[in-house]
């Protein structure tokens, strides 16, 4: 049977590991509740509608082709950021919902399909969906909650 010593050691590094992690966090990703147009429509509700079609507009999935894409690399992202900042939850979800922030900003960029109607595209003077004033994708953001 082996015998552990520096029982205190232990002790003492696991209340500082907790206490450093203490109870977790969320980080939100997206469009923000407060995030509106200069004519006060939410920045989300204009997101949503692009993302899953409404009537006319139809399914440009930006939202969905970044969370396909990228999603099952958060995790492991997340564990090596937790490490490298000595568990420091807060510092770690921010770096996570910066990240995230910038795959939502590059998959709106990256979005061609379907493309605008002729209408849109004489209305805007160039054929690039989702981005008119780039009021969306400069409304693109995140959130750190620290439970």
């Amino acid at each position: 049977m082996a015998i552990l010593k520096g029982g205190e050691k232990l002790r003492a590094y696991l209340e500082g590991l907790a206490d450093r992690v203490g109870r977790g966090g969320v980080v939100q990703v997206g469009f923000l509740e407060n995030a509106t147009y200069p004519d006060g429509t939410s920045v989300a509700m204009v997101a949503a509608v692009n993302d899953f079609g409404h009537g006319d507009t139809p399914s440009r999935p930006f939202f969905r082709n970044m969370i396909a894409l990228n999603s099952d690399s958060w995790g492991p992202v997340v564990g090596k950021m937790l490490k490298q900042t000595n568990y420091d939850v807060s510092a770690t979800l921010s770096f996570a919902g910066d990240m995230v922030k910038g795959e939502l900003q590059e998959s709106i960029l990256d979005l061609w399909a379907p493309p605008l109607a002729a209408s849109t595209v004489k209305k805007k003077g160039f054929d690039k969906p989702l981005i008119d004033k780039s009021h969306m994708i400069n409304s693109a953001d995140y959130k750190v909650f620290i439970r």
